[in-house]
């Protein structure tokens, strides 16, 4: 154990150096978490437990202040608290820095009201009828929703979390198909169901910490340039579960499921210690499904090997039989980067649990988006992710960011919902299914393209239709 202890003693040492005021910890069983975190408290460090396993430490964090723990070996693992994006909108960051080169005036010119955390409104009675803006959305017919929902419109309701940057809760469409803790009373300020938040109702912000996930969007075209949010998070629960046949806008993929609204990034990104808390709390609150439109694609150069933390969150789904839908990412963000994940990951898109789809983005001519990633060992499958319909916040619907810039929703971001509300929909069907069996059907209902071939792991798109029949 001493060569052990010397070698996590370096690992430590190059950590400090490297952004010692705020790392993830590791910590070996049987030593609890909530004894590490008042161990760190007790030298002067603000201590958090992740999981069983995991604390964040902030502060100026100092070799002699783990001393202790690693003469002890109870320290497995020290890491960096990485810095976690948004898969970015190629298509907004062109059309607005042209814009802005000639407009500079615009940037600060607020284009939508900010308003932060509006009440939960109560679940709304039924509504039925035709969903009349169904027919904007080109990628559910073209991956055979309504042949789908013939054979199982998914009745047996499947939680699917949306973990990004929240969700209009107050949406018309959503609201009708969000998940409701039905162990919580609304309102009383106290930890009903003792799951560690209170007034949890339809999920949690764990960038505000607070009860309310809302998807605060950017309110000026200066703030989306640097990377403010678009309404990012809404725009992925529509694709996923806009409830159908309610007589408004649009549907979802499972336009039955429930959306758990889960947020850990705002305009500033978010953090592996905020993903791997929101990963929990989707899997401790019953989700089988996880929506991720996130990661990282080579900005830091260690947050790949090294992110150890947000590795073992995904390995926490899988042995919770939960699904990992992740982005594959839009290649032409990174500095130097294509777009073949094989040879040049995307995170957490590229890790090898056996849990995760892997998903990249499609034009309506069964193109690649010339952002989307794609690798023939690493990339699974291809989605509707160019120009996609779906909800926005306040009320709206849209496939197209910023209308004055004539800006797509475009992204492997749109097209993994896409993959999420499937296996969602699939998933009520057969309720007896394994994780395993819900990805190997996935995949195998598959339909051949070719530009997908040599590409992508099935050589084709997400066909519902296919899926469903079997």
């Amino acid at each position: 154990m001493k060569t052990f202890s010397i070698a996590l003693f370096a690992v430590i040492a190059v950590s400090l150096n490297v952004k010692a005021e705020d790392l993830l910890i590791k910590v070996a069983n049987p030593v609890s978490t909530k004894h590490a975190a008042n161990y760190f408290a007790a030298e002067g460090l603000k201590s958090e437990a992740l999981t069983e396993n995991w604390i964040r430490v902030q502060g100026n964090a100092t070799l002699e202040k783990f001393q202790n723990f690693l003469e002890s070996d109870s320290i497995v693992h020290v890491q960096k608290n990485y810095k976690i994006q948004l898969r970015q909108n190629p298509s907004l960051q062109k059309a607005l820095s042209a814009y802005l080169a000639k407009h500079p005036e615009q940037a600060v010119r607020p284009f939508a009201p900010a308003q932060d955390n509006p009440a939960i409104p109560n679940a709304p009675s039924n509504s039925s009828g035709a969903d009349p803006l169904f027919s904007k959305q080109w990628g559910m017919k073209d991956i055979g929703v309504e042949n789908a929902w013939r054979v199982n419109p998914g009745n047996n309701k499947v939680i699917v979390a949306v973990i990004d940057t929240g969700v209009d809760y107050t949406h018309e469409d959503l609201l009708p198909n969000l998940w409701r803790n039905e162990k919580e009373i609304p309102n009383n300020n106290i930890d009903d169901d003792k799951n560690g938040y209170v007034d949890d109702i339809i999920g949690w912000d764990f960038l505000a910490k607070d009860n309310k996930p809302y998807d605060l969007a950017a309110t000026s075209l200066g703030d989306l340039l640097n990377g403010g949010n678009p309404g990012h998070g809404t725009h992925c629960a529509g694709n996923v579960a806009a409830r159908g046949q309610n007589a408004k806008g649009i549907s979802g993929v499972a336009p039955n499921a429930q959306i758990m609204s889960l947020r850990f990034i705002g305009n500033e990104g978010g953090t592996t210690a905020d993903a791997v808390l929101a990963i929990k709390y989707a899997v401790d609150n019953g989700a089988k499904v996880l929506s991720n439109s996130w990661g990282s694609e080579g900005e830091d150069p260690d947050d790949a090997t090294n992110n150890q933390a947000l590795k073992d969150s995904i390995q926490y789904a899988a042995d919770h039989d939960v699904l990992f839908v992740a982005a594959a990412g839009n290649g032409h963000q990174g500095k130097g980067y294509d777009n073949d994940n094989d040879s040049k990951p995307a995170y957490p898109a590229s890790y090898a649990h056996d849990n995760i789809i892997s998903v990249a983005a499609l034009d309506v001519n069964n193109n690649f988006g010339s952002f989307s990633n794609w690798g023939r060992k690493s990339v699974d499958l291809g989605a509707p992710g160019v120009k996609v319909f779906s909800t926005t916040v306040t009320n709206k619907y849209s496939d197209t960011v910023i209308p004055l810039l004539g800006a797509n929703w475009d992204g492997t971001s749109m097209a993994c919902p896409h993959v999420a509300g499937a296996a969602a929909l699939y998933w009520s069907a057969h309720p007896e299914k394994t994780h395993a069996q819900v990805k190997e059907a996935i995949l195998n209902s598959a339909t051949r393209i070719a530009a997908a071939e040599g590409k992508l792991v099935t050589n084709g798109k997400l066909n519902v239709d296919a899926l469903m029949k079997q």
